[in-house]
């Protein structure tokens, strides 16, 4: 799901994604064109590190929700507090297929607009 996603965010908003760590060459931000402001990072991890079942790795997209909408994903399957990130203002979906492409898509839209 990580390559349509990406594929999804460069169609829908004209973002490109910007590597912008050698030691994390999985790690992408996409930012607005205008305000230079991130509204999403891809990425993939190992599970263990983001608290997953399972083992291996996993891809994930952290975006930034409103608090009502952190409040009301609390403790949701595939939605985690943000890795890396203010847990208060964003989040973490992971990106394997337990939160479906179109609830993914809906988040993404709420990060961009959150961060205009």
């Amino acid at each position: 799901m990580k390559d349509k996603i990406v594929k999804f965010v460069k169609q829908e908003y004209g973002a490109k994604p910007e590597y912008l760590w050698k030691k994390y060459p999985t790690f992408c931000v996409f930012r607005h064109v205008d305000n230079n402001k991130w509204f999403a990072l891809v990425a993939t991890l190992p599970r263990k590190i983001l608290g997953v079942s399972g083992d291996g790795m996993v891809d994930f997209i952290n975006v930034k929700c409103d608090k009502e909408t952190i409040d009301f994903f609390h403790g949701v399957n595939g939605i985690l507090p943000a890795y890396h990130m203010n847990k208060q203002n964003w989040i973490t979906v992971l990106l394997d297929g337990t939160v479906p492409e179109k609830n993914v898509k809906k988040l993404i839209s709420m990060s961009f607009d959150l961060t205009k």
